[in-house]
Parts: C-alpha cells; sequence; structure tokens
C-alpha cells in the first residue's frame, strides 16, 4: 500500500511539474517582446553586417525614416538599423522587424544570441552583399559574448543570419507626428509604433461627417504618410491603416482632432494586436 501511494505522489509530481514547464513556457512567449512574423515558415537567411555611429548608440537619429530621436527611447532602445537597398526598399519596409545573429563558427566572439531590430534607416551603398544589415552599435555589439562586444566590432563586414519577425510594442499605441508642412488642404503624418507586420501597405483617412469616403495617403518618405486633398479637410480625422504582409486593418477612430496643429503627436487607442 505504502509503495502504490509513493507510485501515485510520483505520477502527480511528474503531471504538476509538466504542467508548470508548459505553462511557463506560454507565459514566457507572451512577454516576449518579438515573435517570427510566420512561425510556420520560420527560415534563417545570410545576410552581411556592419555598424554605424557609436558603439552603444542608435546609429543615426537622423535616419531615412524619419523616426528622430526615438530611435534611442523604448521600445526602440537603439536596437535598429539601416538596410541595405533589397531591405529598405525606398522607405516602404521602414518599421520592419528582424531576428539577427551570428555563430561562432563565423567568428569565436559571436554569441549565437537572437538579437531583434527594426529598420529605421537606410544604407544606400551597402550593396555588396544581396542582403546587408548596417546595424547600430548597440545592436551589433548585442550578437556578442560577454565582454566581447570590441572584438566583435571589430571584425569588418560579419557573415550573419536573419529572419523577418513580428513587431510588439506592449506599452505602446500607434501614434501619428503630424508634418509640420501639413495645413487645412495637405496633411502628411510620421506613423510609429505599427506593430504586427511592421510596416503599412495602405493608409486613409475619412473626415468628420463623412461615413463611407476614405482617401488614400501616399507614402512620402520613410514612415511619413501624405494627403494633398486640393480641397479644405474637415477634422477630426480617422485614420485606417492596412498591414503590408497580412492585410490586416483597423482604424483609429478620430484620432486628428478637430483643431490640430503641425508638428503635433497624436496617440491612437490601438494597435494590430487588439
Amino acid at each position: 500500500m505504502a509503495l502504490a501511494r509513493s507510485h501515485s505522489w510520483s505520477i502527480l509530481t511528474l503531471l504538476a511539474l509538466s504542467f508548470l514547464l508548459i505553462n511557463t513556457g506560454s507565459c514566457f512567449k507572451r512577454k516576449l517582446f518579438y515573435n517570427v512574423l510566420n512561425e510556420s515558415q520560420s527560415t534563417w537567411s545570410p545576410a552581411g553586417a556592419t555598424w554605424y555611429g557609436s558603439a552603444n548608440g542608435a546609429g543615426s537619429n537622423e535616419g531615412a525614416c524619419g523616426y528622430g530621436d526615438a530611435v534611442e527611447q523604448a521600445p526602440f532602445s537603439s536596437f535598429t538599423t539601416a538596410g541595405g537597398p533589397s531591405l529598405f526598399k525606398s522607405g516602404k519596409e521602414c518599421g520592419a522587424c528582424y531576428q539577427v545573429k551570428c555563430t561562432a563558427s563565423v567568428n569565436p566572439a559571436c554569441s549565437e544570441q537572437l538579437v531583434t531590430v527594426v529598420i529605421t534607416d537606410e544604407c544606400p551603398g551597402c550593396a555588396s552583399e544581396s542582403v546587408h544589415f548596417d546595424l547600430s552599435g548597440t545592436a551589433f555589439g548585442a550578437m556578442a559574448l560577454p565582454g566581447q562586444a570590441h572584438q566583435l566590432r571589430n571584425a569588418g563586414v560579419l557573415e550573419i543570419q536573419y529572419q523577418r519577425a513580428k513587431c510588439s510594442y506592449p506599452d505602446k499605441k500607434i501614434t501619428f507626428q503630424v508634418d509640420t508642412g501639413s495645413n487645412p488642404y495637405y496633411f502628411a503624418a510620421l506613423i510609429k509604433y505599427v506593430d504586427g507586420d511592421g510596416v503599412l501597405g495602405s493608409v486613409e483617412l475619412k473626415q468628420a461627417g463623412d461615413s463611407d469616403s476614405w482617401l488614400p495617403l501616399q507614402q512620402s518618405w520613410g514612415a511619413v504618410w501624405k494627403l494633398d486633398a486640393g480641397f479644405a479637410l474637415q477634422a477630426p480625422f480617422s485614420i485606417r491603416l492596412t498591414g503590408l504582409d497580412f492585410g490586416n486593418t483597423i482604424v483609429a477612430n478620430n484620432v486628428i482632432p478637430d483643431g490640430w496643429k503641425p508638428g503635433e503627436t497624436y496617440t491612437s487607442d490601438v494597435t494590430f494586436a487588439t
């Protein structure tokens, strides 16, 4: 009887431990800042990598996507990259997230840990490889073993592996920074913290009192989208966003208020995760 009871408790203990391990993994996964964009097709591809700017910086806060000082602040936190022509795609890939890593077989200073970066800038001269990441000093050093970031940064062009990832900004809603050149007839805005795809396939604006008509915006440059209406637009504006990769659509209702001002930033209450 004592043996049977002991055996029964062993089984229960194993089941409890298994439950904890499974649920701990699930909780951890939900807290991951980024996930693979399509987990069923997770593949790694080769690329070249360099770094620019200061050793512990964000590369540049004057990047070609227009994010400015935001690249140094959370959630980007200097884990940024300039993309070569095949990644930047004339600014259409601003905001795209990638996981990168380097292996010890390439350089003994490599940790083989995954580092996630956001495209915030362009590297027009980075065309020696078909795919090239010009990483911030912070991101490049993060691929190194502890205490060996300086050694890795001296590697020159480093062979890395990369894959596309979902963007996730748990503490941020999508924001619209109105361009300083905007006026009642012309509206443009920098769109930041786009989660999910990270990049937009289309942006549309709806005026106050118009329940049916959505006016399409065009990409101006980087992450800035514009509408040259040719007539006075009536605020507040709702903005409809469609992701480039999966085509998911969300609407930020009345996000640009009546009395909006050029240069101001307006925060929506939406993300692609909600």
